[in-house]
Parts: C-alpha cells; structure tokens; sequence
C-alpha cells in the first residue's frame, strides 16, 4: 500500500468514529499522519510521497495504532508518549496533561520581552504539568534560572524526564507545591497555564479530554477558583518589577466577571486575543477584590 493511501485510509476512519481533536492536531488528516509516521519510525517532518509503499506488516501495524486511537479516545500523545511544543519534543503520559499551552508560542516570538528587564533572571512556571514551559524557558533566555512547581507529584516525574531529555537539570528545579505554597523566593517572570476549565465546559468535554488529570484541567464553577487564590498569593513572590503572564483559555469572559477592575494585557496568540494576558505586579498591588 502507498504511504498516502495508508494517511488518507486512517484520517477517514478517525472521521468516521468522529474522534475529537486538539492535544498537537486539528482534523483527521494530521492526526493520521502523526500515527503513522511515528508507528513507521519516520520523522515527523517527513514529506509525504506518492511513491512511498509500506509493506504488509507495517500497514497492519499502522492499522492497528489508528483503531487504538479510536477505541480508547485517549490523544494520540499518550499512544506515542511524545508530544511537539515549539518544535521540541516532550515525553507524555497519562500523568500529566498532553503540552499545547499558548504561552509557548509567546515565548518564542519574545512577545513579553519588552516587559522583562536586563536583571530578569528568575522564572517560575507554575502549574508546570510535563515541565514543556520550564524547559522553553530554560532554552529561549540561556541567563535564567527556573522553578516549575505544580501540586501532582506524577506529573512532576514526567516533568523530570523532560528536563533531563533536554539536559537542562542545572537550571531548572521542580518542586511539589499546591500553588505558591511551598515554592521558595520570588520571581521576575512568572508562567502559569493553571487548571481553568469551568463546569459547564468541563461537563461537555469529549472523551479525550476527560482522559487527563482533572486536577489540571478543572477550575471550579467559573474557572477562576486556582486564579483567585493564585492573585491573593502572587505578589509576595514577585520581584519589584515582575510580570505574570496567565493562560486562561476560552474563559476570558469569566475572568474579566471575576476580576473587573484588573489593569490586564491580553496578548495576541494564534488563537486570538482571548487566550493569555500579562499583569504586572503593580497592577496586581493595586488590584481590589
């Protein structure tokens, strides 16, 4: 069988069991392809061609992968246990979520670097999951140190696979923390792509998504109960000119209810304006609940 024949076979067996995407892809094609390649140990940059064959074995087992995909609904990251993030790659499993946090991209266009100062040198990514957003920024600013807490101690052991696939131990920490609790100093820039999902969209997620923690997807009944918490705590752990820049997903209208009279910087992703902002800690001080 063709290569592409193989793709184009799988992406319309993924449509027709309407699988639901978002975890690295966003239709049946890709999500194909992905599977595939990985299953024939082909990089993922790969150009498809029409001359491609793949011999029986390697069908059988591409085949095999595509329904395991729609039988258990689980992303198709923790069927490779590899997730892409900025064009890095991260070992996942069901321990913590599968990485795509926005941030990511914003870090890698320093599009909040205006804000940052020549002394910024201490980091902290919050609720780090896999630890993808502290090992970017380990990688994007070579001069700073970073913490990545998070309350789950399994994801922090797949965070510290992922630091040391990069060989970043030297600069990035992990701690256990529920929030600021138990994470030590304050920090010049902040990260944190906290869970935020309210119950009404929680009670609507697609299987896949239920695959996940819920402790790092679910926020209460507006989404903003780990945010409240998190802006009483902040600036005791915020250096004189800090930024926290704080992904809050499809929730923005429920933030902007929460917190009205927050002086915040919604900044542009490829998914729009609605998805992170930026407060400084100023902004934070003068901030009245």
């Amino acid at each position: 069988m063709k290569l592409t024949q193989l793709i184009q076979q799988g992406a319309a067996q993924l449509d027709q069991a309407k699988v639901a995407f978002g975890h690295g892809t966003l239709n049946a094609h890709d999500e194909a392809t992905w599977l595939i390649l990985w299953q024939l140990q082909m990089p993922l940059d790969t150009e498809v061609a029409n001359e491609t064959t793949v011999d029986a074995s390697q069908v059988a087992a591409c085949q095999n992968l595509i329904q395991q995909r729609i039988a258990t609904r689980k992303p198709a990251a923790y069927l490779t246990q590899e997730a892409w993030l900025q064009g890095i790659p991260f070992y996942v499993d069901e321990r913590s979520i599968v990485p795509r946090s926005f941030i990511a991209e914003l870090i890698a266009e320093g599009a909040f670097d205006g804000w940052l100062k020549e002394s910024s040198h201490q980091f902290l990514d919050l609720c780090t999951g896999n630890g993808s957003l502290a090992v970017i920024c380990a990688m994007a600013y070579p001069d700073v140190s970073v913490v990545g807490a998070d309350i789950s101690e399994d994801a922090l052991e797949v965070a510290k696979i992922n630091v040391a696939k990069h060989a970043l131990q030297d600069r990035v920490k992990l701690v256990q923390s529920d929030g600021l609790k138990n994470v030590p100093g304050a920090f010049d820039c902040i990260v944190c792509n906290p869970p935020y999902v309210c119950q009404a969209s929680m009670n609507a997620l697609p299987k896949e998504f239920l695959a996940e923690p819920e402790l790092a997807l679910a926020g209460g009944e507006d989404g903003m109960d780990f945010v409240r918490q998190l802006f009483n705590d902040l600036p005791n752990h915020m250096n004189l000119e800090a930024i926290l820049v704080l992904e809050i997903g499809n929730e923005r209208e429920h933030f902007e209810t929460a917190f009205p009279t927050l002086e915040a910087v919604w900044l542009e992703t490829s998914a729009g304006e609605d998805q992170v902002l930026l407060l400084t800690r100023e902004a934070l001080l003068k901030f009245k609940p």
